[in-house]
């Protein structure tokens, strides 16, 4: 009987070497994400005003310290909403990375292009995905940007029409927002790099419930129509 240990990751793609791979990488998605979307300052790390940080300073932390470059690519190139932007400095070639959209951070440069009414990539309606617990809040008071930067939009349920993110798939509730009368009052809309579709809100960080043009429920019953009597 041969009873030397087996190397690590030499078994098929659905043995449990894969498994071990693929428990890092969204270990290392999650962290990251963390990171780049809320948690720089907490844990002493440098984020340029454009929402970058260079990954060998990523890497460094003690919270990354046993994953390197070749994992950081792995996981962008295969996050499949998007989520990060890696890129070499213009100016000094040095790998950076930042996340694409999701920020309780303030982030002047994101590079976010705003949606003009004459547009013709303007939507004429926007999803916000939601759950049921939280629609009379969202039916009384309208959607809030809560802790972060802006609301998230989808340009149409995920899967429909190459639609890939702006809202997760495990949404009960799909609100769809009439975004030129939202425009026409004065309320801003952007497009992030990864295509979902992001407001600020109101000054108060609010999207009224007079601009749901139509609410949708999608769990567990299915694309079902549901009463939304601010809806106009």
């Amino acid at each position: 009987m041969d009873c030397r240990p087996r190397e690590r990751g030499t078994r098929g793609r659905g043995g449990r070497g894969h498994r071990d791979e693929e428990s890092r990488d969204i270990r290392l998605s999650k962290s990251m994400t963390y990171v780049l979307r809320h948690g720089a300052s907490k844990m002493g790390l440098q984020m340029h005003s454009d929402g970058f940080m260079y990954v060998e300073d990523l890497l460094a932390h003690q919270q990354f310290r046993s994953f390197s470059l070749e994992d950081v690519q792995r996981v962008v190139a295969g996050d499949d909403k998007h989520r990060f932007k890696l890129q070499a400095h213009p100016d000094d070639g040095r790998n950076r990375i930042r996340a694409n959209q999701g920020h309780s951070l303030q982030v002047a440069d994101l590079e976010l292009k705003q949606v003009a009414p004459d547009d013709p990539n303007c939507p004429k309606e926007a999803v916000h995905g939601t759950f049921m617990k939280h629609w009379p809040s969202i039916q009384s008071q309208g959607l809030s940007r809560m802790n972060r930067t802006h609301i998230h939009l989808a340009p149409g349920i995920p899967g429909e029409g190459g639609v890939i993110s702006g809202m997760r798939k495990n949404c009960e509730l799909a609100v769809y927002i009439n975004v030129p009368k939202a425009i026409a009052d004065g309320i801003r809309f952007f497009w992030s790099e990864n295509g979902v579709l992001l407001t600020p809100g109101d000054p108060g960080g609010m999207l009224a419930p007079c601009y749901f043009s139509r609410v949708q429920q999608l769990k567990p019953t299915g694309l079902e129509r549901i009463t939304c009597s601010t809806a106009k």
